[in-house]
């Protein structure tokens, strides 16, 4: 990984090429992000550095964490991050990541939340067919059914498709493209959806190809 940030899903929208040909995109405020704390071989193990995103007020962050930020002397941020990058020679603790460190072209990976959809059933959450509704079916039409347990096994393996909670989980689409950077009002457009509800955090690295 070479590069990372975080941001906020502002919404989609569509943009043109020059050939007229319609793209559609997925608007994210990226940046500006600070660099809270910058972690070595020699202290951590490994390298990385955590970036944070978004004011929060002093009220609503807790003591040590509130001891973290006035430690490296930068304003209190509502998400952290933390990015294994390759090199992190050129960043140091109070550094400002804006959204011009990507560029058109390139691949990305972006991650965040998906919407929470509270407790659904089995057609819903894992595609299972449904029953017919005619000729007795009675009320169970959408019904997960006989999970076919008799005296053996007498129990449910572990990963059997059931009704239970919908959504709200970490999701990573990889290989998106960046149509457009809008550096000024620290903006970047990526071609097609990505995962959270308008408004929720994402967090965007370039992709990490695998061999």
């Amino acid at each position: 990984m070479q590069k990372g940030i975080i941001g906020k899903k502002i919404g989609m929208t569509q943009i043109f090429d020059e050939t007229g040909k319609v793209i559609p995109v997925t608007v994210v405020e990226a940046g500006p992000c600070v660099v809270v704390q910058k972690k070595t071989v020699e202290n951590d193990g490994y390298e990385a550095v955590q970036l944070g995103y978004g004011d929060i007020r002093a009220k609503r962050v807790n003591k040590p964490l509130a001891g973290h930020f006035k430690k490296a002397d930068v304003a209190m941020k509502r998400t952290l991050k933390e990015f294994r990058l390759d090199d992190i020679s050129a960043l140091n603790v109070g550094d400002i990541v804006k959204a011009d460190t990507f560029a058109e072209g390139d691949i990305v990976d972006v991650c965040g939340t998906s919407k929470g959809k509270g407790y659904a059933g089995t057609i819903k959450r894992h595609n299972n067919s449904r029953i017919k509704e005619t000729h007795g079916s009675g009320p169970v039409h959408r019904h997960a059914g006989s999970m076919g347990a008799c005296s053996s096994p007498s129990r449910i393996f572990k990963g059997k498709g059931m009704p239970g909670h919908l959504g709200a989980e970490r999701v990573t689409i990889q290989n998106l493209e960046v149509v457009k950077v809008d550096a000024e009002n620290n903006l970047i457009a990526i071609k097609g959806a990505i995962p959270g509800p308008k408004g929720g955090t994402v967090t965007i690295c370039d992709c990490v190809k695998k061999a």
